[in-house]
């Protein structure tokens, strides 16, 4: 290759370079600016948003926001739906039909779709691609299709402190107790206890807790070491750097 045809590959090379910086650059300012936020709520009016809770940019589908609350500290993935109701522009009554907790994390691609009542409470983590719904088709009219057909609400209702696996479906009328693990691609549908592991299409308890027995069949595994007691949100900030402060807190001395 000749010298000046080496300088030209070089030149392109640097561009290329550049200008992958600058998309990159330019995307992550699109996203910071276009996350939503109760300081910055873009076109959306949500019947709550929590402080410190943010919806990342870009949003899946998200209409009748009126009838959506979001508790404090929430993260929501991108491209996650968040929906009230059939199609937007109704007037679904005076309370709400999707209640998210405090401290709840949605993964990506998740969709949470409510007709009549979808509950989460406080720490409610998921998986990417996760589908919680309170309806489902019928199919009783063999003569209609089945799309046309008016579907069948229940409402469902997960758990603070639960943790729902990726491609998890939650299907109309479950109701997850507290601190339950859906494991990923798990169906789930009716009711689960508290302190319970279910797993499968349709889900089954495989895994229990009780304060007589423990946990039954016992772990296989010895639980993560805990954070030392005494500890400063400093010193953590410092380790993982992580911003533990509140909105507002100034900056740590």
């Amino acid at each position: 290759m000749s010298n000046s045809s080496s300088l030209l590959a070089a030149v392109r090379d640097r561009g290329r370079r550049a200008a992958g910086r600058l998309v990159h650059r330019g995307w992550g300012l699109v996203q910071k600016v276009g996350a939503v936020s109760n300081r910055n709520p873009g076109p959306y009016r949500f019947r709550e948003l929590g402080d410190g809770t943010k919806l990342a940019f870009p949003l899946g589908a998200v209409f009748n926001e009126q009838w959506i609350t979001i508790g404090p500290f929430s993260i929501i993935g991108e491209r996650v739906t968040i929906s009230a109701g059939f199609l937007p522009g109704l007037d679904l009554g005076p309370e709400p039909i999707v209640r998210i907790g405090g401290g709840c994390v949605i993964g990506r691609g998740s969709h949470v779709v409510g007709h009549e009542s979808i509950t989460l409470g406080d720490d409610v983590w998921t998986g990417p691609y996760v589908y919680i719904t309170d309806t489902a088709h019928s199919y009783h009219d063999t003569g209609l299709p089945i799309g046309k057909q008016w579907p069948r609400n229940a409402p469902v209702e997960i758990g603070s402190g639960s943790w729902i696996g990726t491609g998890a479906v939650i299907l109309p009328g479950a109701r997850l107790g507290r601190n339950v693990v859906v494991a990923a691609g798990s169906v789930v549908n009716g009711e689960v206890p508290d302190h319970a592991v279910v797993a499968g299409a349709p889900a089954k308890v495989v895994r229990s807790w009780s304060e007589l027995d423990g946990w039954q069949p016992p772990l296989r595994h010895e639980p993560p070491a805990a954070i030392p007691e005494g500890v400063t949100a400093e010193q953590l900030r410092a380790l993982i750097g992580w911003d533990l402060r509140l909105p507002g807190e100034g900056q740590a001395s």
